[in-house]
């Protein structure tokens, strides 16, 4: 049963984020962040928010910057938003399964094209 609410409350979490990154966070190197998926633990202590950003190295390291700066005020946000008695511990991590796919599938372009000869 907890683990239904725990993805019932992961799901609330990724839309509330999202609207935050587009609405009410006004660093600009918050703007291009995308929210993938978030995990929290069946007992709601804590929550992995994965993102992508849009941008080079440099771009995601200041993106992750700024999210660890507005940790407090986003966990505050995200439990009034979702009226949680105690609101998970967020932590921020990249998502690079959109990085994994595209490399898969050059490489596979590249075994095509190398049939093809």
């Amino acid at each position: 049963m907890s683990n239904i609410r725990a993805n019932r409350v992961g799901e609330q979490m990724k839309k509330e984020l999202a609207s935050m990154f587009t609405r009410d966070l006004k660093d600009p190197r918050i703007e291009f962040i995308t929210v993938t998926g978030v995990d929290v633990t069946g007992d709601l202590q804590q929550a992995k928010v994965f993102i992508t950003v849009l941008g080079d190295d440099e771009k995601k390291n200041d993106a992750l910057q700024a999210l660890t700066k507005a940790k407090g005020y986003i966990r505050s946000e995200i439990g009034k938003r979702i009226q949680l008695r105690k609101t998970p511990e967020i932590m921020f991590e990249f998502d690079e399964s959109i990085d994994y796919g595209n490399r898969i599938e050059s490489l596979l372009r590249e075994i095509h094209h190398e049939d093809d000869k």
